[in-house]
């Protein structure tokens, strides 16, 4: 009789459409993994059942996406610096019975900007709009790319401030300026834009006004896919170069591997062949 096989997976509301199987699927090809990673759809109300039904099933760890990373953050029983500083988690492997949390969306997010989008951030002026779950998690990698200031902008703003309060010390160590904001006015002409709110998956107009992009400003959005194109398509009008959360979603993906695995995947082909999937398929 074969031995089982490792199970991984990804909870979200909705889930149907990720490729994280697609992704850890390549990984687990180009390292020589053998494990089986699937989507796992929670009811809204019932994420801490929808996770221990996991682990009861043999689950070693699992990819958390909305709405559940700051329930993922109350669920585990030991979390990385980063995940405590961030106050949400995406990340959760399975050990001696109980939970250890990570949140990789923001090296994700920084390796992706930096390294594929060939994007320096430090000394440069960031606006991140939305305070939620997603801009929890990459605010402190972030800051530690030393980027001359950074606004965090929300709309509620004292939601943005308790995030700001929490990444004041990083911040200084960075000799970064971190200030909060509402979306009305958060400042103009910022080197790189990035939006993390739900905006995009409601089929929302962009949050902020066009003058918070300098002309040649990366903006990307954390979604991918027909929620990320409104806010490209608006990116492009107003002179910036719009990029969407496909390279952030293979890298944070391949972070989590690495975790769970203890060998780095490879991202370059993953991300040029998921490009060419989601292009020829319209994201669909």
């Amino acid at each position: 009789m074969s031995a089982s096989i490792d199970l991984y997976a990804v909870i979200g509301h909705p889930v149907a459409h990720s490729r994280s199987p697609a992704i850890h699927a390549a990984f687990a090809a180009a390292t020589g993994q053998t494990l089986r990673y699937e989507r796992v759809l929670a009811p809204l109300d019932g994420f801490a059942q929808t996770l221990a039904d996991f682990a009861d099933q043999g689950g070693l760890g699992c990819n958390v996406t909305v709405p559940f990373k700051f329930e993922a953050f109350a669920a585990a029983a030991e979390r990385s610096e980063r995940a405590e500083l961030a106050g949400a988690v995406n990340t959760l492997q399975r050990d001696s019975g109980r939970w250890l949390a990570d949140n990789t969306d923001g090296v994700g997010l920084v390796r992706d900007i930096v390294v594929n989008a060939g994007v320096p951030l430090a000394g440069r002026r960031v606006l991140l709009i939305g305070a939620g779950g997603a801009g929890a998690g990459v605010l402190g990698p972030l800051l530690a790319e030393g980027p001359a200031q950074l606004v965090l902008a929300n709309r509620s703003l004292d939601k943005a401030q308790t995030l700001v309060a929490r990444h004041t010390d990083l911040a200084r160590r960075h000799g970064s300026e971190l200030r909060s904001s509402g979306l009305e006015a958060p400042g103009t002409g910022f080197d790189v834009v990035l939006n993390a709110t739900a905006s995009s998956l409601g089929g929302g107009e962009v949050p902020v006004p066009a003058s918070v992009l300098k002309p040649g400003a990366l903006a990307l959005d954390l979604m991918y896919g027909p929620a990320a194109r409104p806010f490209l398509a608006w990116a492009t009008r107003h002179g910036a170069t719009g990029r969407d959360g496909l390279g952030m979603l293979v890298e944070q993906a391949a972070e989590s591997f690495a975790w769970w695995r203890g060998v780095r995947p490879p991202t370059a082909d993953v991300l040029a062949t998921l490009r060419a999937e989601v292009d020829a398929t319209q994201g669909h």
